[in-house]
């Protein structure tokens, strides 16, 4: 058996036996539609869903401009600052360098409500994944071309996974017909400031 067969029904088995095969079909359709990319995703790794009302997100090593270049395609946006948000961005608890990896993020609209009132300083005390800047653009853009529809239209999702420079945490929401993107101090909390859960 050729080496391109061996590797194809490797694959075949791998798929076959995936309890997400549906799911990671699905991811590997959102890529090809919106970023026009062909990717397998066979051999990414699926943590165990934490619950039915769970969606599972595969994240590539895209640039965070690339990112927000196609949230621009396809809807307003607005960003506190002009420079390069790569450059800006500098901490992330989680990136694609080393190949796609796989998070479940909560199926709702408004960040977690569980996650209310914590301020970024006291996520990572108590040792909680949250959505990274990256991870959070994915889920807007998944969402959008899922349903029409866009996050946090009450709330805003604190980027706790991730850091600027200075230690100022991304901040993301949907106001007056826009996404937007901010940042505050890693000690700030209010209600409508909330994370979002990423089980990896």
């Amino acid at each position: 058996m050729e080496k391109n067969q061996t590797v194809q029904k490797v694959k075949n088995i791998f798929m076959s036996e995936n309890p997400y095969l549906d799911l990671v079909l699905a991811q590997e359709k959102f890529y090809r539609d919106v970023f026009k990319m062909e990717c397998d995703f066979s051999s990414v790794i699926i943590p165990e869903r934490p619950g039915d009302d769970w969606r599972l997100r595969i994240i590539i090593d895209l640039k965070l401009e690339q990112f927000y270049a196609k949230c621009q395609e396809l809807f307003p946006c607005w960003r506190l600052t002009d420079k390069d948000l790569d450059e800006i961005v500098t901490r992330n608890e989680r990136d694609a360098k080393n190949g796609p990896y796989a998070i479940w993020v909560r199926n709702r609209v408004e960040a977690d409500e569980e996650l209310k009132n914590l301020p970024a300083t006291k996520i990572k005390e108590m040792n909680i994944k949250t959505e990274t800047l990256a991870e959070r653009r994915i889920d807007e853009l998944e969402f959008f071309t899922e349903t029409g529809g866009h996050l946090d239209i009450q709330n805003i999702t604190l980027c706790a996974g991730s850091r600027r420079s200075g230690g100022y945490v991304p901040r993301v929401f949907w106001v007056v017909g826009e996404l937007g993107v901010s940042y505050c101090g890693p000690g700030l909390a209010g209600g409508d400031l909330r994370s979002r859960q990423a089980v990896s």
